[in-house]
């Protein structure tokens, strides 16, 4: 899962409603949906994703499994269900 770091969210998401052509949504979504690909390399079609590929709303990968935990402050692993220490 490509993700964002707090200044790329915000350039993705200056480019909502930035767009002149198309049907209603490729004018909203189209130029942000163009400059996430751009950055992660990753072709999304879902502009909704966006909001939830923001580093930051995630904490570290725990060691205990690698996966990121599901906030910054998070107690418990959502992946392996081992406590945070």
């Amino acid at each position: 899962m490509p993700m964002l770091d707090d200044d790329e969210y915000k350039r993705v998401t200056s480019l909502f409603n930035a767009g002149s052509q198309g049907n209603v949504n490729e004018r909203i979504f189209g130029p942000a949906i163009l400059e996430y690909q751009r950055i992660t390399g990753t072709r999304e079609t879902n502009p909704l994703v966006i909001y939830h590929h923001v580093l930051s709303m995630y904490g570290s990968p725990w060691v205990n499994c690698g996966k990121p935990l599901r906030t910054p402050r998070a107690k418990l692993c959502g992946s392996c269900l081992h406590p945070v220490r």
